[in-house]
């Protein structure tokens, strides 16, 4: 293999990586800061850059194998550690002293509040405290989703591809990332919004509207870029010089079945 065509692999390779970690990022940052309305579904805003990421987890499948898929899946669940960590640094490092924070470091709240993590809180709260709580329980429960979903993702891709002998492109991509959204979707609600059924805060019915919501909306979006990955893995075969058995890595050390996609 040439240095040009390495170097060219390893750079697709790492802007599927990147767009990947930015939504899983992404993620976690904004979390269920806001829900929204998309139609009849009712959505944490972090959501919606979520389905890129079984997306690119099925590019890398298809084009790099099962080893990069899974090396990828890896580091993401390190940086959620990360993400972590940060949280309760900035959470157990003492603040400021008050005549020297922003105005806008320090919220004056009409009435008591119930924060996602259980405290109530009333009169004045840092800005920090309301982020923390409604992201730390989002990422712990978005860790146990995600190294669930995208695992399963890249398993349930490979069977796919040896049931159907490497042919139905479409099989794969759909019935892989439909099936690990659903895991995805309960297991994410369930952990987020656990604690909060338990004490009463929220309703069964509510939990099953997120929870379907949330996979409604992940399912639209798997069955709506076939197409799109249909013309990616078609492109990048092609730029990337592989026949329909090959997979993108130094010295083709792991093949498919030499069969067609369809």
């Amino acid at each position: 293999m040439s240095a040009v065509l390495q170097e060219r692999r390893e750079r697709v390779f790492l802007i599927l990586a990147g767009t990947f970690l930015a939504a899983m990022t992404l993620l976690n940052v904004i979390g269920i800061t806001r829900f929204i309305h998309i139609g009849p579904m009712a959505l944490a805003v972090g959501v919606l850059p979520y389905p890129l990421t079984f997306l690119c987890t099925d590019l890398i499948c298809e084009l790099y194998g099962k080893a990069r898929a899974n090396f990828l899946v890896s580091v993401g669940l390190g940086l959620n550690f990360l993400i972590l960590l940060v949280l309760f640094l900035g959470g157990a490092i003492p603040a400021v002293a008050p005549e020297q924070m922003p105005p806008w470091q320090v919220l004056q709240l009409a009435e008591p509040v119930a924060l996602p993590n259980g405290d109530i809180v009333e009169g004045s709260v840092e800005f920090y405290q309301l982020i923390y709580a409604t992201t730390s329980g989002a990422v712990f429960a978005s860790m146990l989703a995600y190294i669930t979903a995208q695992y399963c993702d890249v398993q349930l891709f490979h069977f796919w591809k040896r049931v159907t002998k490497g042919k139905y492109l479409w099989v794969r991509n759909n019935f892989s990332t439909l099936m690990s959204q659903m895991v995805d979707s309960v297991m994410v609600i369930t952990v987020t919004f656990g604690a909060a059924f338990l004490r009463g805060d929220i309703a069964f019915k509510a939990m099953l509207v997120l929870i379907g919501s949330n996979y409604l909306f992940k399912a639209t979006v798997a069955l709506l870029d076939t197409g799109p990955f249909y013309l990616a893995v078609h492109y990048l075969r092609r730029y990337l010089h592989l026949g329909p058995s090959e997979y993108a890595i130094p010295n083709d050390t792991e093949r498919t079945p030499s069969t067609a996609t369809a």
